[in-house]
């Protein structure tokens, strides 16, 4: 701001105004900027996890709000783990987080790697890329159902033609050894983007002038690949993983669309998993309890694998 501007703002300023602002320190003016932003941290995120953590040890039921609520302990935790579906619901999750995360890292850095050689009209197929990760995923849910119909999924005509089956009556998405990989695909194809993205911005950050040393050490491409852009492209690929671990193990809307959880339970993911248990049956001192579960082994791997990401990037 330009002298003149500053003492017109300064005229402008009422009298006492001016007194009570000169009157504050800079330590005061700094928490009246930043004390709204802790009100509404607490009111949003530290009020209701630690309401949540004190419905998880009582039988208390949403739609039962008049109801004597009793103090029941650990009881809810014990029950949950060791309910042999909680652990079935586990491992669905694990199989979804696991091979999403490993299909879109390998695919995700694969076509960064390929669009960061700056080739003819690469602008527009990475636009063309990144068209997935901005649709909503409503849109996709209901895209991709429509896709695995068994009239006109071309999934479905490829693996029944693999299988045998007829494919006007075949359906990944109705088939319990298939409809978790349908899922996997799906979110594959919607978020491969966004990690190549994150790729493409760390390839972009290696200086040229490394890759020209190591020509003159007559280091080969293969190994300047392995040596150089990987190790340096790493802490972005972990930071991807981290970002894409985290929004998967509580993926929700994807699921319900394309299977609501099915068929019987194999598509049932932990998150859906608690919307039952919590607007289904109404157990939400079981479904707090759940909610608690959820959130500390989140966390807890966060914490272990953002140390990890700290020490790789210190190397």
């Amino acid at each position: 701001m330009s002298e003149t501007a500053m003492a017109r703002a300064a005229r402008a300023t009422p009298p006492s105004a001016a007194r009570r602002i000169r009157g504050l320190s800079d330590r005061a003016i700094a928490w009246i900027f930043v004390a709204p932003t802790i009100f509404l941290l607490l009111a949003v995120n530290i009020f209701p996890l630690i309401w949540t953590v004190r419905l998880s040890f009582t039988n208390f039921r949403a739609n039962r709000p008049n109801a004597e609520v009793s103090w029941i302990g650990l009881r809810n935790y014990t029950r949950i783990l060791t309910d042999d579906d909680i652990w079935l619901t586990m491992q669905a999750t694990a199989h979804f987080l696991f091979w999403t995360i490993a299909l879109q890292v390998l695919i995700g850095f694969a076509l960064a790697w390929l669009i960061n050689r700056k080739f003819r009209h690469s602008d527009m197929w990475t636009t063309i890329i990144v068209l997935p990760m901005m649709l909503s995923p409503a849109v996709v849910g209901n895209f991709w159902t429509f896709l695995y119909q068994p009239q006109i999924g071309l999934f479905n005509y490829a693996i029944a033609f693999l299988t045998g089956a007829d494919p006007t009556s075949f359906s990944m998405i109705g088939e319990v050894a298939l409809a978790p990989w349908a899922i996997v695909i799906v979110d594959t194809w919607m978020w491969t983007p966004f990690v190549m993205l994150i790729c493409l911005a760390g390839l972009r950050s290696i200086p040229d002038t490394i890759y020209e040393a190591a020509e003159c050490d007559r280091a080969s491409k293969w190994r300047q690949f392995w040596t150089l852009t990987v190790p340096m492209v790493l802490p972005f690929l972990m930071l991807a993983v981290l970002f894409r671990g985290i929004e998967n193990f509580k993926m929700f809307d994807l699921v319900v669309q394309l299977t609501g959880g099915g068929p019987g339970n194999t598509t049932t993911l932990t998150s859906i998993d608690l919307k039952r248990e919590a607007f289904e049956k109404w157990r939400t001192g079981y479904a707090s309890a759940y909610a608690v579960i959820l959130f500390v082994t989140v966390f807890g791997l966060a914490s272990i694998y953002v140390k990890a990401l700290n020490k790789v990037k210190e190397r």
